[in-house]
């Protein structure tokens, strides 16, 4: 019960509501039991009629207007009270999906690099849905039903204490049945959350890639991979549905032979004149109302586990250490007016991995200064800049900007002074204006200024929605060169002064290099520009390479010196010229 007592705790801004909420349903579940009681009344009235003449025709219509009226009051109560407990639910769920996705924006990026993004909305879908089930159910049926039950015993000692005992028998009879039936029940659950976490996480994969999907005909891979986990989840629930329905033939069982003994005692009593008619419907009405808490008590106890596996995975998360606080208010104070970048002896290696990525780099990028980095695929260049993001954290060592101590800054504080092109030109599906002034409010002509310097702006004026122009999931409806050219504009109006380039032109046709090229070389003014690139045609005019390989720094120096001492850089760019004289010679434009 450890994750339904914090679903109780985490409800701590409803509690008021709460409050009210039990307390009309205590009021409406109490009116709901004096009708029976009146008609205790009614019956006796009739009796006295029907035997000596002496019933009161008064009091008849009394009881049965105040019948009437107790009926109406606690329908209505009811009523509200469900009401109310569905506002409670609906305010809890846009409460629990604010505090996970608030959660969410606040994890460090080594959680997501674990974690497939199918698999986190998975948990969020059904952590939220039980939680919200549950306290829906708590509030609309549980709790009614459990104080039904206690005014109901307490009315029934009160007349006949043997047929209050064996209704209250039932109940821990019942309880431990519907236990030991929710525990394995429980167990299968938590197995098939992990099965439809590992189908929802492929399921969005595969629809995120279906380019690589139908292209390399892997359809019937795919469609087997999550058949067969969706077989072992079918199994998985039929071993459930097993165990639920042979118990609850015991269930049924036992009711059964208390109901028969109650119903002797009842019947005995009433036919030697112990209970009065009146007294005898009074029980049999009680008894039938015993049975809506006991007939569901098996549906009590799987929405308590249902919530209890279903919450287990939603506050795992909630758990993991938040790094980042997104609230920080970054101003024009906070951009570093003459930024350097140094790393001092960093060192680094992803937490499932031990073998450090990154080993005792040490190098300073002064302002305005233009540096590469150049290395084979997989050096640790990509790792370097995402250490300048603040995405991750070294191990060891330090890095600075502006002479002052990464760890002294707020990761908004050093994301605003960085603009970021990247390599995959990552855009949301939203309008081009939205696209552009990600990040920032601004006003529609400095959109179009950026778009204009970014070379994006004629493109952009012929899509048939212009600025609203939606480009679809990941820009699938705009080319690469164009993609490119929107993350510029956005680079642009990010105004930050140090600027990073992952690999931005890698993917373009020589006609789009040159676009970006040139939209490049305006957004790079005044700036201190980080390159990784391995096509040396986009680090022509920098200052100086930093050349990685292995993890290490094993040198650096202007570009025509590296490239004619023995190195890594010499080696990369001879393969690459050779390459150029390979293609230039197979057309004979080249001798």
């Amino acid at each position: 019960m450890k994750n339904i007592t914090r679903i109780i705790k985490i409800a701590k801004p409803l509690h008021k509501v709460f409050l009210i909420l039990v307390f009309l349903i205590l009021v409406s579940s109490t009116l709901q039991q004096v009708a029976p009681v009146l008609s205790k009344f009614i019956v006796d009235e009739i009796m006295l009629q029907v035997q000596s003449q002496s019933g009161n025709m008064n009091k008849l219509v009394i009881l049965i207007a105040l019948t009437f009226g107790i009926s109406f009051l606690a329908t209505l109560l009811t009523s509200v009270s469900d009401r109310m407990g569905d506002h409670v639910s609906g305010k809890m769920y846009l409460y629990l999906t604010n505090k996970f996705y608030d959660k969410i924006l606040r994890l460090p990026l080594t959680y997501f690099d674990n974690e497939l993004s199918g698999q986190v909305l998975s948990k969020l879908g059904r952590g939220i849905f039980t939680i919200r089930q549950f306290l829906n159910t708590s509030s609309n049926f549980i709790l009614p039903a459990i104080i039904q039950t206690i005014i109901t015993i307490g009315i029934l000692a009160y007349y006949n204490i043997y047929t209050a005992i064996f209704m209250a028998l039932l109940f821990p009879i019942y309880l431990y049945l519907t236990s030991l039936s929710t525990k394995k029940w429980g167990k299968y659950e938590t197995e098939k959350n992990k099965l439809e976490d590992q189908i929802r996480g492929r399921a969005q994969e595969v629809v995120a890639n279906m380019k690589v999907v139908k292209s390399f005909l892997s359809e019937t891979h795919e469609y087997e991979y999550v058949s067969s986990r969706l077989h072992k989840y079918d199994g998985l629930y039929a071993k459930q549905s097993n165990t639920f329905h042979a118990i609850d033939f015991l269930r049924n069982l036992s009711l059964q032979i208390i109901l028969t003994l109650v119903s002797v005692i009842i019947f005995y009593s009433a036919f030697k004149g112990t209970l009065s008619i009146g007294e005898m419907v009074l029980i049999i009405q009680l008894i039938g109302m015993v049975h809506r808490p006991l007939f569901a008590m098996s549906f009590i106890m799987t929405s308590i586990q249902q919530a209890e596996s279903g919450s287990k995975e939603f506050f795992e998360i909630l758990d993991q250490k938040s790094e980042e606080n997104y609230e920080v208010k970054v101003t024009s104070k906070d951009i570093v007016k003459t930024p350097a970048i140094v790393f001092k002896n960093v060192s680094f290696a992803y937490s499932d991995n031990k073998q450090k990525v990154l080993e005792d780099v040490s190098f300073e990028i002064k302002n305005k200064e233009k540096v590469a980095l150049v290395g084979h695929s997989g050096a640790g260049k990509s790792t370097i800049v995402s250490l300048m993001m603040k995405l991750y954290r070294p191990n060891s060592g330090e890095i600075l900007l502006g002479k002052k101590s990464y760890a002294k800054y707020s990761h908004a504080q050093i994301r605003r002074n960085i603009a970021f092109v990247m390599q995959e030109s990552e855009l949301f599906s939203l309008s081009i204006r939205e696209n552009v002034s990600y990040g920032r409010h601004s006003t529609e002509p400095e959109i179009i200024e950026a778009l204009k310097k970014a070379n994006a702006y004629e493109f952009v004026m012929a899509l048939p929605h212009g600025l609203e122009s939606e480009v679809g999931e990941r820009g699938v409806r705009l080319s690469g060169g164009q993609k490119q050219r929107i993350q510029i504009a956005r680079a642009i109006l990010h105004d930050a002064p140090i600027l990073i380039l992952d690999e931005a032109t890698s993917s373009l046709d020589s006609k789009s290099e040159k676009e970006i090229q040139d939209a490049l070389n305006y957004l790079m003014k005044d700036k201190l520009v980080i390159i990784i690139a391995h096509r040396f045609s986009t680090i022509q005019n920098v200052n100086r390479i930093l050349v990685i390989d292995e993890g290490r720094l094993v040198d650096s120096g202007d570009p025509s010196i590296l490239a004619k001492k023995e190195g890594v850089y010499s080696e990369l760019l001879k393969y690459q010229i050779e390459g150029n004289k390979k293609l230039l010679k197979s057309f004979d434009l080249f001798r």
